[in-house]
């Protein structure tokens, strides 16, 4: 089974990207969903967010606004919390990944926002980005509820630049195009994986 690690800044149609490889039979990892899950009340994650912020938990759950907001006044916050919930979202993985070869998938995708910056990219066989023109990714970004300029800049920050992931990159879709352009992208990489 080839596991491919898909990946792309902010805004740039990951989500949607991924949901395409879904609709074709292909399984996903949705880690963004999986940290939501951790958060959650009962989840995994929320006893060592409380000793780390103890006031961002709220009805036994992780606040993400506030811990987001907490991120970004003490940076060292952030560390502290990727070194809590990225072990538990990598047993979660591995577990999805058993699966997957289990039910003799030819393909499994692991969508991981920060694949290179975690060096996860080491760890999966291709990689996928997906992206679209700076100015695309801005107005895309500024739709979002409660996103600002300012919180858009903090979070590309964080991310290694688009152009950068895609030079690393085996394969990249660009998602300025069409609906239907996307679509033939996808068809086209997930017919030279399966190849």
């Amino acid at each position: 089974m080839i596991v491919a690690g898909l990946t792309g800044s902010i805004a740039m149609g990951k989500t949607e990207t991924a949901k395409l490889f879904a609709a074709r039979g292909v399984p996903v990892f949705d880690s963004d969903a999986a940290v939501h899950q951790l958060y959650a009340k009962g989840g995994k994650a929320v006893a060592a967010i409380a000793q780390i912020a103890p006031d961002t938990v709220i009805n036994e759950a992780v606040d993400r606004v506030r811990l987001s907001k907490r991120i970004k006044e003490r940076p060292d916050v952030l560390r502290a919390v990727e070194n809590a919930v990225h072990p538990l979202v990598r047993v979660m993985q591995e577990e999805f990944l058993a699966e997957a070869r289990r039910s003799r998938h030819p393909v499994a995708i692991l969508d991981i926002p920060l694949l290179f910056e975690t060096s996860r990219d080491l760890e999966v066989d291709k990689i996928i980005v997906v992206s679209a023109s700076a100015e695309i990714q801005q107005v895309r970004a500024l739709r979002r509820p409660g996103m600002t300029v300012e919180k858009l800049d903090f979070i590309l920050s964080r991310q290694m630049p688009d152009a950068e992931k895609r030079r690393r990159a085996d394969y990249v879709i660009d998602t300025s195009v069409s609906i239907a352009g996307t679509q033939r992208q996808v068809d086209d990489i997930l017919a030279d994986l399966i190849n």
